[in-house]
């Protein structure tokens, strides 16, 4: 598996095998087994760095932004390569002090058949469930909300992979991105977080962005208006 082709597709699709001198890393098993200190760190951190008028608000943005990079380390691999590397929570490993895009790296290099049943198992199974359960715990933030913010970074990350095959001339890869998308939007805990699905998605729900000071409506925002604001230019 080409990591430095995975990672020219953006920053969320970098991923490294090797640990990270100086860095805070943890393995994802240690959050999700109920260890809330690493979480709490990045909710802060976010909180800081946004501005945020409440806790809930920077442990959603917080939330959407590690979704964003466990969809993008599997359907990239998948629709690029055709396979992708196991992400077990335990081999996994997180910085909750570095910036975003959040900071990976991968303590084994297993690899699986670049299925949507696999990225599924590997995303949604084995961290998405979890991961939330670790945010209700830290922020308050209703399942609703989380599964969109899990809608949102997946069309994120199939909006990434369609502008590089288009740049790129990868048909391929175009079609292998939308195969994935369909099936795993179909999915129960994903179907309805917004339509259509692809790259013009738009959510059904709010990640609360728009309540940071100068933070604005996101590209696929329920909202046509940030509420109490005039009509943005959408």
């Amino acid at each position: 598996m080409d990591l430095a082709l995975l990672a020219s597709v953006g920053g969320f699709f970098a991923l490294r095998t090797t640990p990270v001198p100086g860095g805070a890393h943890r393995p994802l098993a240690e959050v999700y087994g109920g260890e809330d200190g690493p979480l709490a760190v990045r909710v802060d951190r976010v909180a800081d760095r946004l501005a945020a008028p409440e806790r809930r608000v920077a442990a959603s943005i917080a939330h959407l932004g590690l979704a964003a990079r466990l969809w993008s380390l599997a359907l990239g691999p998948a629709a690029l390569f055709g396979r992708l590397p196991a992400l077990t929570p335990d081999a996994l490993h997180w910085d909750p002090l570095a910036a975003s895009p959040d900071d990976l790296w991968l303590a084994e290099t297993a690899e699986l058949p670049g299925t949507a049943a696999h990225v599924r198992a590997e995303v949604r199974s084995g961290h998405l469930v979890p991961l939330a359960e670790a945010f209700r715990r830290e922020g308050n933030i209703s399942p609703r909300l989380l599964w969109g913010n899990a809608g949102s970074a997946l069309a994120g990350a199939v909006r990434e992979l369609l502008v590089f095959a288009r740049v790129q001339g990868r048909p391929d890869v175009a079609a292998r991105t939308r195969a994935l998308a369909a099936e795993l939007f179909d999915d129960p805990d994903l179907r309805s977080t917004g339509a259509p699905h692809g790259p013009e998605f738009r959510r059904r729900s709010c990640c609360l962005y728009w309540r940071c000071p100068g933070g604005g409506l996101c590209g696929d925002c329920v909202f046509d208006k940030a509420p109490g604001t005039a009509p943005s230019r959408r």
